[in-house]
């Protein structure tokens, strides 16, 4: 077995094969720095389900680079699987999840692991700028911030990406958790532990374009407001409640109404109206339950988070040490060579 290096840098992928040469450019002297001072570096590249030229790239670049190790999914599972692979198979005292596209600027690495020597056990990189952004993504993620920070028991810090470097025990506490619902953000911000914050001007994209769209986004944001906040919940027992007493309020109108006067009053208007919105508030808890009941199917189904295809750049005693640490929690089955094809005798 190889060494143990001191750090992992965590890269997932899909589709990445235009910005590969730029991302290890800019990565070289860094992990050079980084192995001068500090101890050995190994790249972890999560390949989700790429359908270009990515994984053949990074597997020619295992071969001839020791540090480079890939994980390629036997399908596209998702950045949260793609992060959550990478941490498990790190094996350094630090791990940083990082982005290929170098929006994450790997020069801030440095400066992150001289706040872990001063005693913090994860540094996060806060982007104070995103002059990159449209403004329309800059308002959701911030009203998403607020939004979660409100009903949420765990606040997670603004403007704070997946790039961030953890001592190895939040890594261990990472991997423990069981949950097949990952909203990776919340997770790293449950872990508590000394946290520090290290501010940078996002970049723009290297090359390519973002894989990530407007309803993957959408439910990317559901499944953070479920997994740690049960308000959705509860705010309907609230709007039932006032519901119920506003009707009870509006019957006792009616029959003191027609008590006094005597008479009927017309309302066929005032039940129609009545009865689409008490309807459409049934639908929408109804709505807002189901997203609750499908992530509890989704975890008592107990489906793996991921099934690795392939390894390279590990040896046989690594990868055996990996299948049995996720045990449960993932597949590792990992794809042989088929034999040529024999001639058939005449």
């Amino acid at each position: 077995m190889a060494p143990r290096p001191f750090l992992s840098l965590v890269v997932p992928v899909r589709n990445e094969e235009e910005v590969l040469d730029a991302f290890f450019a800019a990565l070289a002297p860094v992990a050079e720095q980084v192995a001068a001072t500090a101890g050995p570096v190994e790249f972890i590249f999560i390949d989700d389900g790429s359908t270009d030229r990515t994984a053949a790239l990074l597997r020619a670049r295992a071969e001839t680079d020791p540090r480079v190790r890939l994980v390629s999914f036997s399908r596209n599972f998702g950045k949260e699987a793609g992060l959550t692979a990478g941490l498990h198979f790190a094996r350094g005292d630090v791990a940083v999840p990082i982005d290929v596209d170098l929006q994450d600027p790997p020069e801030l690495i440095p400066a992150m692991i001289a706040k872990w020597r001063d005693g913090f056990d994860v540094v996060y990189g806060e982007r104070v700028s995103r002059p990159t952004d449209t403004w329309l993504k800059r308002l959701s993620a911030e009203r998403f911030y607020r939004l979660f920070n409100r009903i949420s028991d765990v606040p997670i810090p603004f403007n704070a990406g997946d790039f961030r470097l953890m001592d190895r025990a939040v890594v261990e506490a990472l991997c423990a958790l069981p949950e097949r619902t990952r909203f990776m953000k919340g997770l790293f911000a449950a872990m508590g532990y000394r946290q520090a914050a290290l501010p940078y001007v996002r970049p723009e994209r290297a090359a390519g374009t973002t894989k990530f769209r407007f309803l993957r986004l959408w439910a990317f944001a559901l499944d953070g407001i479920t997994s740690f906040s049960s308000i959705p919940l509860r705010v309907w027992s609230y709007v039932g409640g006032a519901i119920a007493l506003l009707g009870l309020l509006y019957g006792g109108f009616i029959g003191l109404r027609t008590l006094v006067f005597g008479r009927d009053v017309p309302g066929f208007a005032t039940l129609a109206v009545m009865t689409s919105v008490i309807g459409g508030l049934q639908l929408l808890s109804i709505g807002v339950l189901g997203e609750y009941v499908a992530r509890l199917f989704v975890e008592a189904k107990q489906r793996p988070i991921f099934i690795v295809r392939e390894l390279a750049g590990f040896d046989d005693e690594e990868a055996a040490e990996q299948a049995r640490k996720l045990a449960g929690k993932a597949v590792i089955a990992r794809h042989r060579p088929r034999p040529a094809p024999q001639a058939l005798e005449p």
